[in-house]
């Protein structure tokens, strides 16, 4: 118990309470249950986004593709109901789900069979998913009065008083965590991340993992993208532009190590509630939405430089062991 209360998931916790009970003393109204479904279906797409960067990242890699994914994904998927309204929205999902996979498929054959560096693949998809968008799109937008009911009612549909879009996001983020403590791939992503010298050892191929790793989260921003462009009615080029820093954002507040091998699915998803409550709280605070960013970015250098303190500490503790049995031998 004392060890869970010294667990970065628990500090995290904590925070979060901490921040609710700041706002509620302004606003108390913030944190009524239904405003805090409300809150918790605007963070969706993030928790979405960041279960897939949470397996590529325990890989050593890194997805910023993920925004452009799911910008191409939903623009395709806009495109497809407003030329066939009467293609059913089981079909749309598994379209965008495995049009999403290809594009994270495409990133993982990269990094694996050509071992460029994640972060130079990615950003270079990103750049050209969002190419892309423009080409099959001319830059025209798509608009609701386009959609058909059935397209951008899904999302919205209420089931125990939380629309589709939330479900979608309770659902996932618990079959992640039995993935990953229960399935042998979900082990072997902290394995490769964790020292892939080693793993290479016990049989696991690191590139086939990362691969896999990259599949995940790219069929993760495809559904994301049906999602989004469905829920809000609108698709356009710049869709959920600027978005990969806050996914990278919640994945490293939530204790992931961009170093691969550490962290947690529970981490992951307080980290993007974390920042789905501030950005929801800086309208009422008074504040401008675009400090999103700026907090998002000073969120991630506070959690790189924490994990780096933990990380040391962690060592020191390891040396200190070592010496100890050094001297008794």
């Amino acid at each position: 118990m004392m060890a869970f209360l010294k667990s970065r998931e628990a500090i995290l916790g904590g925070a979060i309470l901490v921040l609710l009970a700041l706002i509620a003393s302004r606003f108390p109204g913030f944190i009524a249950p239904a405003n805090l479904a409300r809150v918790f279906t605007d963070t969706s797409p993030l928790l979405l986004l960041a279960l897939g960067q949470t397996v590529v990242i325990l890989t050593r890699c890194i997805d910023l593709s993920v925004a452009a994914n799911l910008a191409l994904t939903g623009m395709v998927c806009a495109m497809l109901n407003a030329a066939m309204p009467g293609v059913p929205v089981i079909v749309i999902l598994a379209i965008a789900v495995g049009l999403g996979a290809i594009m994270g498929a495409f990133n993982g054959i990269l990094v694996w069979k050509l071992a460029i560096p994640p972060i130079v693949v990615t950003l270079g998809t990103m750049t050209i998913y969002r190419g892309i968008i423009f080409l099959i799109s001319n830059g025209e937008w798509v608009n609701a009065h386009e959609m058909s009911a059935a397209f951008t009612g899904f999302p919205r549909a209420s089931i125990l008083g939380l629309p589709v879009l939330a479900w979608f996001a309770i659902v996932l983020a618990a079959l992640f965590i039995l993935m990953i403590a229960r399935t042998p791939l979900g082990r072997s992503f902290y394995a490769v991340g964790g020292n892939p010298h080693a793993a290479v050892y016990t049989g696991i191929d690191v590139g086939r993992t990362q691969f896999w790793a990259f599949v995940i989260s790219g069929a993760l921003a495809g559904l994301t993208g049906y999602l989004w462009v469905a829920r809000y009615a609108v698709a356009y080029v710049d869709i959920a532009g600027g978005f990969e820093l806050e996914v990278v954002a919640a994945c490293v507040i939530g204790g992931i190590s961009i170093a691969g091998g550490a962290g947690t699915i529970l981490g992951t998803i307080l980290g993007a509630l974390f920042l789905g409550i501030v950005k929801n709280a800086l309208p009422v605070v008074d504040i401008s939405p675009f400090w999103q960013m700026a907090i998002s970015g000073a969120a991630i250098i506070t959690a790189v430089a924490f994990n780096a303190r933990s990380a040391k500490a962690k060592g020191r503790i390891i040396l200190r062991r070592a010496q100890a049995q050094g001297a008794q031998a």
